[in-house]
C-alpha cells in the first residue's frame, strides 16, 4: 500500500478509533485491538519513564485484555489505548512537558467511567510490567 492509498470503503478511520459513539462497533473494535496489540508495548517501552500515568495506562491495557471484562468496557478501553498508540494526536507527543496531557486525560476519563472493571490483579500486573521495563 502506498502513502497515498485510501482505506477500503467502510473501513474504520483513525478518527473512528477514538470516537466514543463508534467504540463498540465490531469493525472498530477489531481495528483497535490490532492497533493496540502491535503498537502498545513498543510505545510504552519508549515513553514509560517520561509519563507519570504509565501504571494506570498499563492497568487499563490488562483490564481490556482480560476475558472477564465486559465487552462494552473492553471497547471503550481499547479505543482509549488505540488513541495512545495512534501517531496522530491532539497534542503531539514530541512537545516536552505537554505532549502526553491529552493521552493522560483520555486514560483518566476511562478510569473514571470504567474503573470498576480495573481489578487489583490488573494494577498488580501493571506494576510488575513497569518493573520489568525499568530493569
Amino acid at each position: 500500500m502506498t502513502a497515498n492509498a485510501k482505506p477500503a470503503a467502510g473501513a474504520p478511520s483513525p478518527e473512528d478509533a477514538i470516537d466514543p459513539a463508534k467504540a463498540l462497533l465490531p469493525a472498530v473494535q477489531r481495528v483497535n485491538e490490532v492497533r493496540v496489540k502491535t503498537g502498545f508495548w513498543p510505545k510504552v517501552g519508549r515513553v514509560a519513564a517520561r509519563i507519570p500515568f504509565a501504571n494506570p495506562l498499563i492497568s487499563v491495557y490488562y483490564a481490556a485484555r482480560d476475558p472477564e471484562t465486559p465487552l462494552a468496557a473492553k471497547g471503550v478501553m481499547m479505543g482509549a489505548l488505540a488513541y495512545f498508540v495512534l501517531p496522530m494526536d491532539a497534542i503531539p507527543d514530541l512537545l516536552a512537558g505537554i505532549g502526553f496531557t491529552d493521552d493522560a486525560a483520555v486514560i483518566t476519563a476511562v478510569i473514571a467511567t470504567m474503573g470498576a472493571n480495573i481489578r487489583k490483579r490488573h494494577r498488580e500486573a501493571a506494576e510488575r510490567a513497569l518493573e520489568r521495563l525499568r530493569d
